[in-house]
């Protein structure tokens, strides 16, 4: 079993920049993909960011491209997400989660089995 904690969040102003961090134990942390999800109140989840197993590959929404940026070190069993020029719109809870599947980089929930609790991103305009 994989237990994922996410950390990192907090308030911050628009324009300004936070990192996350995804910490992960319980199965060898190179069997995996992980993404980064985020949801509003009212919203659905929403995909943000995937990383492969070896970080080689990386995948992004559309409304985060360019601003930030994923990454894993596996001597950590740790994934990251740099967030720069956060809007107020990034303001959600913010999870991530870990597929074997086949599509992880499509962003499908679905394919996600073991998540985090979150951690709470605010951006004040």
């Amino acid at each position: 079993q994989v237990q994922l904690v996410e950390s990192g969040g907090g308030l911050v102003q628009a324009g300004g920049s936070l990192r996350l961090s995804c910490a992960a134990s319980g199965q060898i942390f190179t069997t995996y993909a992980v993404g980064w999800f985020r949801q509003a109140p009212g919203l659905e989840r929403e995909f943000v960011a995937a990383i492969n197993w070896s970080g080689l590959r990386t995948y992004y929404g559309d409304s985060v491209k360019g601003r930030f940026t994923i990454s894993r070190d596996n001597a950590k069993t740790t994934v990251y997400l740099r967030m720069n020029n956060l809007k107020p719109e990034d303001t959600a809870l913010y999870y991530c989660a870990k597929s074997e599947k086949t599509g992880w980089d499509k962003g499908i929930r679905a394919l996600y089995d073991y998540w985090g609790p979150g951690t709470q991103v605010t951006v004040s305009s």
